[in-house]
């Protein structure tokens, strides 16, 4: 990358960098009080398999000192010694070492009951490499219901690990309450400094080779936990949200719907600086004209999507959502490549004000007065996209636990809005 262009990254990753300053020096302070008081923080999951319960008890003074362990599952035929049943749970074959204990403290009755399995998963290494190591978290409710589960794929954004991600979007409490597994993959520092997924880049050795590694995870966890797979969404935040827009793109009969929160729209980029100027302007020129290059519309199956967004988001311009929700509409067959709607298109518009009174109207989204503007679009009478737009919510996963970074009290609890969207579609 020419120095200039990386200079232009720099200075963007710095702008999106510079929200979280705030937030991670009240943190600092929080737990300088906390050690200064003796306090513990609680295990972040219930530990999976008796003998790691045991072991919880003897790392517990460990976990202090700054290092807790954490269970793995086998990953991969190649991992396992002898074939297991896809329905046996809390199976854990290595100790591994776990980030630091001091992350912000989880209320008593904020944990979820399941199972936490953490480990990695050998996917198919890139052409002229070796290895291709992916780690993700598994949640299993605690409750087995006797029909397989759904399952609840999240992309977690820059800046954040699956553990952070999970607590931040209380979507494992969610799984608890309406018995569905969470998957979440975790890009590696060594792949993108900033844990930063490679949306932009479809490359082999980039986002082609990413998203790929997604897809046969998500297909090994549906052979192996007896996972729904008519049943299986995709979510994400930031580049999360870019990621998830690939799977959509290229492995549609593996998902039945997706969620984007904050999410960059589709085409226009190919390299950070060019990443950078859709985040914080959207697409240059026809978004359906981008959508058409990137996927053969009259061959895919359609992907029904939710997008959130924030109007005030400093670091994905709104714009975004709208020119996603354009490409989604195409991507659905409800709109045509000269963005001309079908006759059989309804548009439906919500719009929660400050009061929170509730009324069916065809004001327009981002009103003044509206706290939150819902835009539904059904075909057919089918609900197949619906944007979120949240007048005062920035960078953060909407109704989210503020303690941890990149997420926001303020909006609708976007965990619940995805699963209630996700809910009604199942791939056949």
């Amino acid at each position: 990358m020419p120095k200039s262009l990386g200079k232009i990254w720099l200075k963007g990753f710095t702008r999106l960098l510079k929200i979280q300053k705030e937030h991670t020096t009240r943190l600092a302070a929080q737990r300088k009080k906390a050690r200064a008081a003796g306090k513990k923080a609680p295990a972040a999951f219930a530990q999976t398999g008796n003998s790691r319960a045991r072991a919880a008890a003897r790392d517990k003074a460990a976990a202090l000192q700054g290092t807790a362990t954490v269970t793995a599952e086998p990953s991969s035929a190649v991992n396992q010694a002898t074939p297991r049943s896809p329905r046996r749970r809390g199976d854990a074959t290595a100790g591994r070492v776990g980030r630091s204990a001091t992350r912000p403290a989880v209320k008593a009755h904020a944990r979820p009951q399941g199972k936490w399995l953490r480990s990695f998963f050998s996917a198919p290494p890139a052409a002229g490499e070796l290895v291709n190591h992916l780690a993700y978290g598994l949640y299993l409710p605690p409750a087995s219901p006797a029909a397989r589960l759904p399952l609840v794929v999240m992309l977690h954004g820059c800046q954040q690990n699956i553990e952070d991600f999970a607590h931040g979007t209380r979507m494992n409490l969610l799984a608890d309450r309406y018995g569905f597994a969470v998957l979440y993959p975790e890009q590696s520092k060594h792949a993108q400094a900033h844990r930063c997924w490679h949306w932009y880049d479809e490359s082999a050795r980039a986002g082609a080779k990413e998203v790929a590694a997604v897809a046969a995870l998500v297909e090994a966890m549906i052979e192996r936990h007896g996972i729904d797979s008519t049943r299986v969404y995709a979510a994400g935040m930031s580049a999360g949200a870019g990621m998830t827009v690939l799977l959509a793109l290229r492995y549609p009969r593996l998902f039945a719907a997706v969620g984007l929160h904050s999410a960059p729209a589709l085409g226009g980029a190919q390299t950070p600086a060019g990443a950078l100027g859709v985040m914080q302007r959207g697409v240059r020129g026809d978004p359906l004209q981008r959508l058409s290059a990137a996927v053969n519309l009259i061959r895919h199956p359609g992907m029904p999507a939710l997008i959130v967004q924030g109007e005030v988001d400093p670091v994905i311009a709104a714009v975004n959502a709208d020119q996603l929700e354009l490409q989604f509409l195409a991507l659905n067959g409800a709109v045509q490549i000269d963005g001309k709607p079908l006759s059989t298109l309804r548009v439906e518009t919500t719009v929660i004000d400050t009061s929170g009174a509730d009324a069916r109207t065809t004001t327009p989204a981002g009103a003044a007065g509206a706290a939150v503007a819902l835009r539904d679009y059904r075909l057919d009478h089918r609900l197949i996209v619906r944007t979120c737009r949240v007048k005062a919510l920035a960078h953060g996963w909407s109704g989210g636990d503020s303690a941890f970074a990149f997420n926001s009290s303020r909006g609708p609890d976007a965990s619940s809005l995805m699963w209630d969207f996700f809910s009604r579609w199942q791939r056949v």
